[in-house]
């Protein structure tokens, strides 16, 4: 998805007022992004506090900031930037994280990010976006660049089933159709989700659900997500994210407030402690249990 991150902020390159900060990051993909701005393609260094307090200044004096880090680095180490210094002023500075999840798995803990959007979504007005697809990071730039606020675009791989087409961006889409639970997965975990469910009997093949947009007060359920789930009274959450803080956390709380009930629920979330040792994003997975095969497991325990 960097790759499509970069090709979106190069067509907006032309906008005179956008500055990008990357925090010594970026090399061997975002060449052309720095090309289109010349000087405007800052590099900050290895100071992502100095850098998010930079943006939040240049977005005081009616510049369009955008700040790039790998993502644990881009909303651990700035927090209290990015709490005092922007959302408490409500400032339009957009937060692009890579690696969302387990993407640097290989690295090791530091380099995880699975608290990322729990954090951020307790702060006032900042909006989450977690594409799914490489096709939905030009709309997420878009809609970023037009929020008044503050915001975060965690980004990850592409991960969508062979033969498919993703279908046209909105923060809630369903992918699959059938009698079985209710299903409700975060970003680019959707895509292996929907080549591990699609050949399922209709009959137990659950409505499934991608989520490409947070805090749940910011962008809820669509009314057919709601009637869903009234209906077949049974929901499963899928997430690269701590249980903590999560989708699953958010949706409780909306579902509550909307007097949704369940026979049936089961949470797949990340861990962040692996005495198994570290590896791939796909061996971290499967050994926290939010892999496809472990996806396709769970809903036979509510079937």
């Amino acid at each position: 998805m960097r790759l499509k991150l970069c090709e979106s902020l190069v067509a907006r390159a032309a906008r005179p007022d956008m500055v990008f900060l990357t925090g010594d990051l970026g090399f061997m993909a975002l060449e052309p992004l720095r090309q289109a701005l010349g000087e405007r393609f800052v590099n900050a260094g290895i100071g992502e506090q100095n850098m998010v307090t930079v943006a939040a200044a240049l977005a005081k004096n009616g510049h369009e900031p955008w700040v790039y880090s790998i993502a644990p680095f881009c909303y651990a180490r700035p927090f209290e930037q990015i709490r005092n210094d922007v959302c408490m002023h409500g400032l339009p500075v957009r937060i692009l994280g890579n690696g969302g999840g387990y993407g640097y798995g290989i690295m090791g803990q530091t380099h995880y990010a699975l608290e990322d959007y729990g954090i951020l979504a307790t702060l006032p007005g900042l909006r989450i976006f977690v594409p799914v697809f490489g096709a939905d990071v030009a709309a997420c730039v878009s809609a970023t660049g037009t929020w008044a606020g503050p915001s975060y675009i965690r980004l990850g791989r592409d991960e969508l089933p062979k033969g498919e087409a993703p279908p046209p961006y909105a923060a809630w889409r369903q992918l699959l159709s059938g009698s079985g639970p209710v299903v409700a997965v975060v970003g680019p975990l959707a895509g292996g989700a929907w080549g591990a469910l699609a050949d399922l009997d209709p009959a137990i093949r659950p409505n499934l659900w991608c989520v490409a947009e947070m805090p749940v007060a910011l962008s809820p359920p669509p009314d057919a997500f709601l009637q869903q789930l009234r209906s077949n009274r049974r929901l499963v959450v899928a997430e690269e994210h701590v249980a903590t803080g999560g989708l699953a956390s958010q949706l409780g709380l909306w579902m509550l407030e909307n007097a949704v009930s369940l026979d049936g629920f089961r949470h797949l979330c990340a861990r962040n402690t692996f005495p198994e040792g570290y590896g791939s994003q796909q061996y971290l997975r499967r050994i926290a249990g939010i892999d496809p095969e472990s996806l396709r497991a769970c809903l036979s325990t509510l079937n």
